[in-house]
């Protein structure tokens, strides 16, 4: 299974839309554009889908107006704390930027996301060559 590049427009508009947040760190999930707050992931970019973590009451309402999907980067694998924008939202710039807001104010109030210990020699005796 081959995926494909979010189109450069789709990229623009997910840049463009970020609110302009000094927590907000981007980087890469899935090869795609990804923004996290706290360590937590809150929006992204997946083929030529956005999506974002929203509140339960904006997950709600979002649902009953627009009909949004669980975001499923893998068939039968979804992700279900994560929407994908419905194209009403997605053809307007300034419902997008809500959006992100929204989802930035949501996995700001989550626990930050503990770092993993790095793979090291912590813990472990250190084996040096026989002189």
């Amino acid at each position: 299974m081959a995926w494909s590049k979010s189109p450069q427009s789709l990229i623009d508009l997910f840049t463009e839309s970020l609110p302009h947040d000094l927590r907000i760190q981007t980087r890469k999930m899935f090869g795609y554009p990804a923004a996290f707050v706290n360590g937590n992931m809150f929006a992204g970019l997946f083929q030529d889908q956005m999506f974002v973590r929203l509140a339960p009451e904006d997950r709600a309402a979002l649902d009953a107006e627009h009909g949004a999907v669980d975001f499923e980067p893998l068939p039968g694998r979804p992700m279900r704390r994560y929407a994908c924008l419905p194209e009403a939202i997605m053809e307007d710039e300034a419902a997008v930027a809500i959006m992100l807001a929204k989802a930035l104010g949501h996995v700001a109030r989550l626990p930050p996301k503990e770092k993993k210990a790095t793979r090291g020699t912590r813990g472990r005796e250190i084996r040096r060559p026989a002189s």
